[in-house]
C-alpha cells in the first residue's frame, strides 16, 4: 500500500499584471492557508517522504511552507512536468519515484490534480487551493501506478473547513 497525498498551492496574488502565470507569488491568504494546511498534516501525522513540487512560484511558497509547519524531513523536488500537468503527466511522474517510498506529495494546480484524484478513485472531488487529498493506493510499487490502480480517497481537507 502506497499513500498519495495531493495538495493544490495556496492562493495566488493578481496583482501584478506583468507577472508571467508561472511566476505569480502567494497572497495575504495564500500565505495562511498554507501553514495552516501544514499544521494539519502534522497533526493527522501525514509525513510524505519526498514533496514533488510544480517550479511555479505559487507552488514552490506553498510547498516551503507546508513543509516548514508540518516538520516534515522529506526533500522538496522541483518537477518542471508539474505545470499545466495532464493526469496522464501526472501519473508517469509518480510513478518514476523509488518503490522504497511509502508516501509521496504532489504540489500543482488544477484541473491536473481534480482529475488526477479523479483517474485514481472514481471521485470528482472540488480543490480549492491548499486543499489537501489523501489516497490509499493497492500497489506496493509506484511503478505499477497507472489509471486502472485502485485508490480510496481517504481523506479530503480544504482550508475553509479547518477551525
Amino acid at each position: 500500500m502506497k499513500t498519495l497525498f495531493i495538495l493544490r498551492h495556496a492562493k495566488s496574488s493578481w496583482d501584478n499584471a506583468s507577472l508571467s502565470d508561472f511566476d505569480r507569488q502567494l497572497n495575504e491568504r495564500g500565505l495562511q492557508a498554507a501553514p495552516l494546511m501544514g499544521n494539519v498534516m502534522r497533526t493527522n501525522q501525514f509525513q510524505p517522504a519526498l514533496i514533488l513540487s510544480s517550479p511555479a512560484k505559487r507552488a514552490e511558497q506553498t510547498a516551503i511552507l507546508v513543509k516548514e509547519a508540518a516538520g516534515f524531513g522529506g526533500e522538496i523536488k522541483y518537477e518542471k512536468r508539474i505545470y499545466e500537468a495532464s493526469p496522464a503527466t501526472l501519473l508517469e511522474i509518480v510513478a518514476e519515484q523509488n518503490n522504497r517510498l511509502e508516501s509521496v506529495m504532489l504540489v500543482g494546480h488544477n484541473p491536473g490534480l481534480e482529475n488526477l484524484i479523479r483517474a485514481l478513485t472514481g471521485e470528482m472531488q472540488p480543490m480549492p487551493t491548499a486543499a489537501l487529498a489523501v489516497i490509499d493506493l493497492e500497489t506496493n510499487k509506484w511503478s505499477e501506478l497507472n489509471s486502472s490502480t485502485n485508490g480510496k480517497l481517504r481523506t479530503l481537507i480544504r482550508p475553509k473547513e479547518v477551525k
